[in-house]
């Protein structure tokens, strides 16, 4: 059928009218008024990720509230602080939020982790209410987290590292990423249950058996490759073979992280076996395949 001539154009008329409603309806949806000009966010970039890139653990080494008093106060701050024992609403914990996470806190200093130096421009810190290390006549002991505590810091950390899509190893205490200066969460923090909740990383006991192979535990190991196994898990740490007290400390730092019952820096073949573990299960070596010889 052929449409008359004045009914083409009203139709075309229509069509325009449309369309531009359209645009205009779309565009006003997606413009914000920023006081002095407008954004618009019509348009969306494909390549982009979060700034958080990691998760930093630490122990306060005083009370709740004298914490807060610090971290609120003085030149220093945490992003969130979970009390020894977190008050409660409808059956829940309650801890404290300082700083926005789209903020930069300043809780980590000087630091590095898998090449990343200053995490405090991209992490999230929580600072965990406890005394840490304490010095009595008989040795030094250590406050353990309680399970009140350890349930609040796993749901805020598992919420933490699910929305920002944290991998397993990049959850680590201040003493991973600041060895030389810091020995926080301590030895009792709980690296294991964060694990087992789906937080961190954490060594499969059959492998560690494994690369142990019947050796001795305390064995010493070469050094050089337990410090080149460390650097590729994330420390800083030479790679010269030499034992001096920088290497012990980040020894130290991953014992204490991942096997707390000893954390005297040596490098023992027990050690070695754990970073073959973790390095086994989270960074494999890609196998290259060999070369097919031509017909």
């Amino acid at each position: 059928m052929k449409i008359p001539r004045h009914l083409r154009k009203s139709l075309a008329l229509a069509a325009l009218i449309t369309a531009t409603a359209c645009t205009t309806t779309t565009t006003t949806t997606t413009l914000t008024n920023k006081g002095t000009y407008y954004t618009d966010t019509s348009r969306e970039a494909q390549y982009k990720d979060t700034r958080i890139r990691f998760l930093v653990m630490h122990y306060t080494e005083i009370e709740e509230e004298e914490s807060l008093n610090v971290l609120t106060q003085q030149q220093v701050s945490a992003h969130y602080v979970v009390p020894d024992h977190p008050r409660e609403k409808n059956g829940e914990p309650i801890v404290w939020q300082l700083v926005p996470e789209s903020q930069r806190a300043w809780h980590a200093g000087l630091s590095y982790w898998q090449g990343t130096t200053e995490l405090n421009a991209a992490s999230i810190g929580i600072e965990n209410v406890n005394l840490g290390p304490i010095d009595t006549p008989q040795g030094r002991t250590w406050q353990p987290y309680p399970p009140a505590q350890v349930d609040a810091m796993i749901r805020l950390a598992k919420d933490i590292v699910t929305r920002y899509g944290i991998p397993p190893t990049r959850v680590v205490g201040h003493s991973d990423i600041a060895p030389q200066r810091k020995i926080d969460p301590g030895p009792l923090f709980p690296w294991k249950q964060l694990y087992d909740a789906g937080i961190g990383a954490w060594p499969d006991d059959q492998t560690v058996t494994q690369e142990l192979a019947g050796r001795d535990p305390h064995a010493s190991v070469d050094v050089r490759t337990l410090q080149q196994k460390l650097a590729r898990y994330g420390y800083e740490v030479a790679t010269d073979g030499v034992l001096d007290d920088k290497t012990r400390r980040v020894f130290a730092a991953f014992q204490m992280h991942f096997r707390p019952a000893d954390y005297s820096g040596t490098p023992d073949a027990q050690t070695d076996a754990i970073a073959q573990a973790l390095l086994d299960k989270y960074m494999p070596v890609a196998t290259q395949e060999p070369s097919k010889s031509a017909p």
